[in-house]
């Protein structure tokens, strides 16, 4: 089993900056992936970013792209997610996951979730 822990959500103005953590612990951890997800007021979950856990290859969704950088700290089992130029429309509930299994695609196959933490960007 694994456990996902995100942190480092908050309160930001626009053109401000967040960091988000996620820390895994559980069993031996060498995930194929991992990944941030976020899910807005009323929509459905998207894409944001994922990382090749042994490779490091990142992966980003256009809107976040340029302004997002995904990076992990293997030692320390830790996700980060380096969020600038943040927008009113990145405010959601930012997910971590974790994939152990290879997909066609970097965004399907993600078995373990963290509970989320709130990200709000104020206009």
């Amino acid at each position: 089993q694994v456990q996902l822990a995100e942190s480092g959500g908050g309160l930001v103005q626009a053109g401000g900056s967040l960091r988000l953590s996620c820390t895994a612990s559980g069993r031996t951890f060498s995930s194929y992936a991992m990944g941030w997800f976020r899910r807005a007021p009323g929509k459905e979950r998207d894409n944001v970013a994922a990382i090749r856990w042994s490779s490091g290859s990142t992966y980003y969704a256009g809107s976040v792209k340029g302004r997002f950088t995904i990076s992990r700290d293997y030692a320390k089992n830790t996700l980060y997610l380096q969020m600038n130029s943040l927008k009113p429309e990145d405010t959601g509930v930012y997910y971590c996951a974790a994939s152990f299994k290879g997909y066609d695609s970097i965004w399907d196959g993600y078995e373990y979730w963290g509970q989320g933490t709130q990200v709000t960007v104020s206009s």
